[in-house]
């Protein structure tokens, strides 16, 4: 039987229903950040948009609050990147992520290292975080001072890739500094048990990921977790998915009974943080990001500026701006905007100016659109 075929408007409509971005949603943060499989935190303060631009009513509090009870987590795991994500997925997740860490730390030191010293400063490491939560600085010297023949920098991403940590919150407005403590992940978050054997921690993976993600690739999937070697897994899954193509003749895997909109279907206009993983979760992103954009929002080194959406697609990138006492939202168009689209952007951009400074007074909030360049 022949796969039906997806074009990219399907695909586009597809991902953003099952990345809430049609239509807002009424659950917690904490179900968001399992079913969105985390947010991409490179910054703080990225999770907490990514969530208001999904969620109704959502609440910078009510993230704060699940960050201090330990039921939601800053920590190093897709792409060995930060993300939030809930405390009982990383306990799910972080061992089946582990070969791609491991990957991330040999592509940046090619030269490897001896393994019985890795696992001396990995033991070092675990009986210093014994005694307490700490920041990298301070554990990345007295590691130095215990290891002077090895690079600190060295030192400070072997324990980053290799131990499962997690970042402590503290009591800044997104949540974290610029320094946070680190601590064991498995010895901080005990309560949610035992963390799960990796593999199956990894066939529970791919299909949240394709709950979130899909109709996805193969490529994608392995582009998003940063794993490799993927296909016999997904071959052992194939019987229990669907299956179609897109219009290069890309096989794509789905879960059964997911959304497939109409590619006519209206995408209201929405804004995205930076580093949103709806810009990262597919080898081919032109089914969010047109080709012709992809210079203008994925910038060296590894940088993704915040976007807007108009008609589902990137079409622009916004940024805040603080003058004195005034408070900005300044977006930068790719292409002319009609009227209706411009008020709508407006409105928009006014809600969330509120939630970023909601200590501004409206007549010193303002939503400036530029024109096209």
């Amino acid at each position: 039987m022949t796969e039906p075929v997806l074009n990219r408007r399907r695909l586009n409509r597809a991902t953003l229903a099952r990345q809430w971005l049609l239509e807002r949603v009424e659950v917690s943060p904490l179900e968001a950040s399992e079913h969105l499989i985390g947010l991409q935190a490179q910054l703080p303060a990225p999770p907490f948009i990514g969530l208001w631009t999904r969620l109704h009513h959502f609440r910078r509090r009510a993230l704060l609050d699940l960050l201090h009870q330990r039921k939601i987590v800053r920590a190093t795991l897709m792409r060995a990147t930060l993300h939030l994500v809930s405390a009982a997925d990383y306990m799910r997740f972080r061992p089946a992520l582990q070969p791609a860490l491991a990957r991330s730390l040999q592509s940046f030191f090619r030269r490897g290292g001896d393994p019985a010293v890795q696992d001396a400063v990995l033991e070092a490491a675990r009986s210093l975080l014994q005694e307490g939560p700490s920041t990298f600085t301070v554990l990345r010297q007295r590691l130095a001072e215990r290891f002077p023949e090895l690079e600190p920098a060295y030192i400070a991403y072997l324990v980053r890739m290799q131990l499962p940590l997690v970042q402590v919150a503290d009591h800044e407005p997104w949540g974290f500094s610029t320094h946070p403590r680190y601590a064991d992940a498995f010895d901080w978050l005990r309560e949610e048990g035992a963390p799960w054997p990796p593999e199956e921690g990894l066939r529970l993976l791919v299909r949240r990921y394709l709950a979130a993600f899909g109709p996805a690739s193969l490529n994608d999937l392995q582009t998003w977790s940063g794993l490799t070697g993927l296909a016999p897994l997904v071959r052992s899954l194939r019987a229990d998915l669907c299956c179609y193509r897109d219009e290069q003749g890309q096989e794509l895997f789905d879960l059964p009974d997911q959304p497939l909109p109409p590619e006519d279907l209206p995408a209201p206009l929405r804004f995205l943080p930076e580093f949103d993983n709806l810009l990262l979760a597919h080898a081919n992103r032109e089914r969010i990001l047109p080709a012709a954009y992809r210079r203008a929002v994925l910038l060296p080194p590894g940088r993704v500026l915040p976007t807007i959406l108009v008609d589902g697609f990137v079409a622009g990138t916004w940024s805040l701006q603080h003058q004195r006492d005034r408070h900005k939202l300044l977006i930068t168009p790719f292409v002319s905007l009609a009227a209706g689209q411009r008020d709508e952007l407006v409105a928009e951009g006014e809600r969330l100016l509120a939630f970023l400074s909601p200590e501004a007074e409206a007549e010193r909030a303002e939503v400036e659109i530029l024109e096209p360049s």
